[in-house]
């Protein structure tokens, strides 16, 4: 199926990143007499041909008016940067610096053998490849067109992007960045739905790709094809199905110490400002469910989906990362460079709130757990690119470990890649 245009530009509002959108503004400013919006998702109209504002489609009197976004559409500029990396709080000896500006709509990265750093974007359609050329570094736009390829992995010499239902390669990536190619797709057994279509990308030890399957909407009962994670082989196409009940999730690793999947999770919108919380999910055995649409954050059953269903039926989530947070991507931090006690900590990109009147998220947080998923804890790591209530100055959405031991950070608000360093 060719990408449209038109599914692009609705899949980029329910994030909030298309400059001219204004979708927060003009909501805010409708007569408050209006009814509230509602679609009925629960047809296969609705998923493969969804209205521009389908994430509305929920709207409650409490939360009426609410929408996201937009960010600004050239990323922001040096000066606002520098203006910008002052505000960031992070813990005694570490540092923010700009790593990368120019990087519009960044997603998530993936490191090239030979120290190229991909990137990919949410809704403009790119790739970048940024190169470090005698401490200049250079941001290139190696691919265009591709519909939504927000996912990333590198295996073998060449780069994999994933774009809503294809996996594509191209091979020697890094020694054809001026023409890549078309590139040979080796998995499209996905479906074409543009809402919560954009996908993440984790490799494991046997380099199989897990990968997420988001619902074609906000809250319902999802096409038997998605709301699950899959592990993909990507030299046979096989796939196998790893876990159900998963709503939209953007993000995640695999445990050094176990082998095992974790992945954010975010939770339903229009329930309330409070409720229910985003997760993290550690995939203990094949075929988990973890709740959607039945039940949310563990402990909440759906007001009209639960359908009978009891939480305890479902696999609780290792934490309660906080409502509208909106985690993202996330790595378990394997560096040397961080204080030891950092080890295995997992760092989560959260691009923060549009579901809520008081924003929140928009941080990195840390997350000490043990390998068993017991006793997680969090903590706030880095923190500031909130203005005010309900305004960004940046939106962190993905974490790459930098050979060094330092972490690199896309920011698609602000258009630019960050890096964060540790010494004593």
């Amino acid at each position: 199926m060719k990408p449209a245009f038109h599914h692009i530009i609705l899949a980029l509002a329910a994030v909030g990143l298309v400059a001219g959108v204004g979708l927060a503004k003009a909501q805010q400013k409708q007569d408050s007499s209006r009814a509230l919006k509602h679609y009925d998702s629960g047809t296969k109209d609705f998923w493969t041909h969804p209205p521009d504002d389908w994430f509305l489609g929920d709207e409650t009197e409490q939360q009426k008016g609410l929408a996201p976004p937009s960010g600004p559409p050239t990323g922001a500029s040096d000066a606002e940067l520098a203006s910008l990396i002052k505000k960031i709080k992070l813990p005694p000896g570490f540092k923010i610096e700009v790593w990368a500006p120019g990087v519009l709509a960044a997603r998530q990265m993936a490191w090239g053998d030979k120290g190229t750093l991909f990137v990919g974007s949410f809704g403009l359609g790119n790739v970048y490849a940024i190169k470090d050329n005698g401490g200049k570094r250079e941001v290139k736009t190696v691919l265009k067109g591709l519909n939504m390829p927000t996912g990333l992995a590198f295996k073998n010499g060449a780069l994999y992007v994933i774009a809503v239902d294809k996996l594509i390669k191209y091979d020697n990536a890094e020694d054809n960045l001026d023409n890549l190619g078309q590139g040979k797709v080796v998995y499209d057994d996905m479906p074409s739905y543009a809402a919560h279509g954009w996908k993440y990308i984790a490799v494991d030890k046997d380099g199989w790709f897990y990968i997420p399957f988001g619902p074609p909407f906000n809250i319902g009962i999802p096409p038997t094809s998605v709301s699950q994670i899959r592990r993909v082989d990507p030299q046979t196409g096989n796939a196998e199905i790893r876990a159900l009940g998963v709503r939209n999730s953007v993000g995640g690793d695999v445990d050094p110490r176990t082998g095992k999947y974790w992945f954010t999770e975010n939770a339903r919108d229009w329930l309330s400002d409070d409720t229910p919380s985003d997760k993290l999910n550690m995939i203990d055995r094949m075929g988990e469910h973890f709740g959607y649409p039945y039940c949310h954050e563990g402990d909440i059953p759906d007001p009209k989906f639960a359908m009978g269903h009891k939480c305890s039926e479902f696999t609780p989530p290792v934490l309660k990362l906080g409502a509208h947070v909106a985690p993202l991507g996330m790595k378990f931090y394997t560096g040397d460079q961080f204080p030891a006690d950092y080890k295995n900590n997992i760092l989560i990109a959260e691009h923060g709130s549009w579901n809520r009147h008081k924003y929140q998220g928009a941080r990195i947080v840390r997350v000490i757990v043990g390998p068993d998923g017991k006793n997680a804890k969090q903590e706030v790591f880095a923190s500031g690119w909130i203005d005010g209530d309900q305004s960004y100055l940046g939106r962190p959405d993905d974490i790459i470990l930098a050979k060094d031991g330092s972490i690199l950070v896309a920011d698609d608000w602000a258009g630019a890649i960050y890096r964060i360093s540790y010494s004593k």
